[in-house]
């Protein structure tokens, strides 16, 4: 069937408008065909403004107010989707909260957010208990039609400004309260329009595979851009090879994003030759660092193009490498895409010349408005020119820009070694034991050292069979710089990483020390 795609684009070339007004103006064009499906449920575009109209109306009857948060907690699925549209649609703002977090974390964000709803599912109200945030509305996602306005009900009017919050995104962080990422409405439609855009032009039928969390930043490079470009998404809960390869061939999926750890997770599953991913047209990747290995495995083995998106769920500059197209850039990140600017500094914010490594900060069109409630934290995440009095953002890794002007990351800033006084990039370490045939994953953190200040301590998970670490190390040790040298070198089953595949070398720090050994 042919839409009328022309007027939507023209709807999404326009330099702002409202992410609920084009869903509806889809819903009325595409009312047959699917929009969100999950293992359980399935709504098509007719229903899908009216289920968000009508949660929306129930949202604003029970006290929600413009720019009040509508925190959401729990396993992805249609419901979970539905009401992060819905919180959009009332003029609220959508606060999905990490699963992973810890109660007191969970607590810590819910109040932080501000909202006075709590949507959450059976799963973690069973694990939190009926007392967990007794004092706000608490909703079943499993009963929002029992909840909702009745049928054909509708929000009040709500005309969207650029500056309005559009949702918040909790960080990661491991210990405390995470801070809280607010993106406005104008950010997200600089964000997402033009990606939107892009599939309307491109003629492309947007089939999309989210196998991520919705409380993730990563996620939404899935949801909302095909959600604006009249698509459909399918929403997994949690990330299974076997289901993701079926759910692809049967769905003839055209566009996904993954993290590293779930490329590489299959890659290694043993059945996946035996599935038809002919459809797939595009595929990102975001959040983790991607081995250039990886990378050309991939390429290899899964048809349609992959690009690789470096940024931060804060903003600041965007990088984009388009794998496909530049085969012998792979060991980069890309270079800033249209509307976004980086510079390298060193550790005094002097710019260093071309090929230097030192601090990466970025500006782009879509950085995030700040975190709630902590403008000292914003302030500390900033850097400002002292020339021009334009803001940027501190990106924390270390990189540098090589003469076509694509950008390698070193490491993060936080995770340089300084080892009698001089600078060790692990990333160069790691890239060194991923050369000894035994060794399936590496990273190496920096220790506390009496005689050094620091000394590097490397981890790795062997392949199956592999020698031992003490001979690892002996032939890596020989291949590095004095000053480079591991201390220790230790085996572990698996690397302990976030929900969505990041590195926690936070816990490996606390391993070393556990283990002890270093002078």
């Amino acid at each position: 069937m042919t839409y009328p795609t022309e007027m939507m684009a023209e709807r999404l070339g326009e330099p702002f408008g409202s992410f609920p007004d084009i869903l509806m103006e889809w819903s009325r064009l595409r009312g047959d065909d699917l929009a969100l499906v999950d293992d359980r449920r399935a709504v098509h575009w007719a229903e899908l403004v009216g289920l968000v109209e009508r949660l929306a109306a129930r949202l604003v009857e029970t006290g929600l107010e413009r720019g009040q948060s509508v925190a959401i907690l729990g396993t992805s699925c249609v419901e979970y989707a539905l009401v992060f549209l819905a919180a959009v649609r009332a003029g609220g703002v959508a606060a999905p909260l990490t699963t992973s977090a810890s109660p007191e974390q969970l607590a810590g964000m819910a109040k932080d957010s501000g909202a006075i709803h709590l949507f959450l599912d059976a799963a973690k109200a069973a694990e939190l208990g009926p007392d967990f945030m007794s004092g706000m509305q608490r909703i079943p996602l499993e009963s929002i039609d029992q909840w909702m306005a009745p049928p054909g009900a509708r929000a009040p009017a709500f005309t969207p400004e650029p500056g309005d919050p559009f949702n918040i995104i909790y960080s990661s962080g491991t210990t405390g309260i995470p801070k809280g990422i607010v993106h406005s409405h104008r950010m997200r439609w600089r964000q997402f329009a033009a990606t939107g855009l892009s599939y309307l032009g491109a003629g492309l039928e947007v089939r999309s595979l989210a196998s991520t969390p919705l409380y993730s930043n990563t996620t939404m490079v899935a949801f909302l851009p095909v959600l604006l470009a009249g698509g459909c998404v399918r929403v997994m809960g949690k990330f299974d090879c076997a289901k993701w390869l079926a759910h692809a061939e049967a769905d003839r999926t055209t566009i996904t994003m993954l993290v590293p750890v779930q490329y590489q997770r299959l890659m290694d599953f043993a059945g996946f030759d035996g599935f038809d991913l002919s459809a797939l047209k595009l595929k990102y990747c975001t959040s983790a660092p991607f081995p250039a290995e990886l990378k050309r495995e991939v390429l290899k083995r899964m048809p349609g193009g992959l690009i690789e998106i470096y940024s931060m769920t804060e903003g600041g500059v965007v990088c984009l490498l388009a794998c496909h197209e530049f085969p012998d850039k792979l060991h980069t990140v890309g270079r800033p895409a249209p509307g976004s600017e980086l510079k390298v500094l060193d550790d005094e914010d002097r710019e260093v010349p071309p090929g230097t490594p030192g601090n990466l900060v970025g500006r782009s069109l879509t950085m995030m408005s700040g975190y709630k409630n902590r403008p000292d934290k914003t302030q500390e995440a900033q850097w400002t020119d002292p020339a021009t009095g334009e803001v940027w953002m501190r990106m924390g890794d270390i990189g540098r820009v090589d003469a076509d002007g694509f950008v390698e990351l070193v490491g993060r800033a936080k995770d340089m070694i300084i080892s009698g006084g001089f600078n060790i990039y692990p990333s160069d370490l790691e890239a060194e034991l991923c050369r000894e045939p035994g060794v399936a994953e590496a990273a190496v953190v920096g220790v506390p050292s009496r005689k050094w200040g620091e000394s590097p301590v490397g981890f790795v998970v062997l392949k199956q069979g592999a020698g031992d670490p003490a001979a690892i190390m002996e032939a890596v040790n020989a291949r590095l710089g004095k000053t480079q040298r591991l201390a220790a070198l230790h085996a572990v089953p698996e690397m302990p990483r976030s929900h969505i595949g990041k590195l926690l070398k936070s816990e490996l720090r606390e391993d070393a020390a556990r283990r002890g050994g270093v002078d």
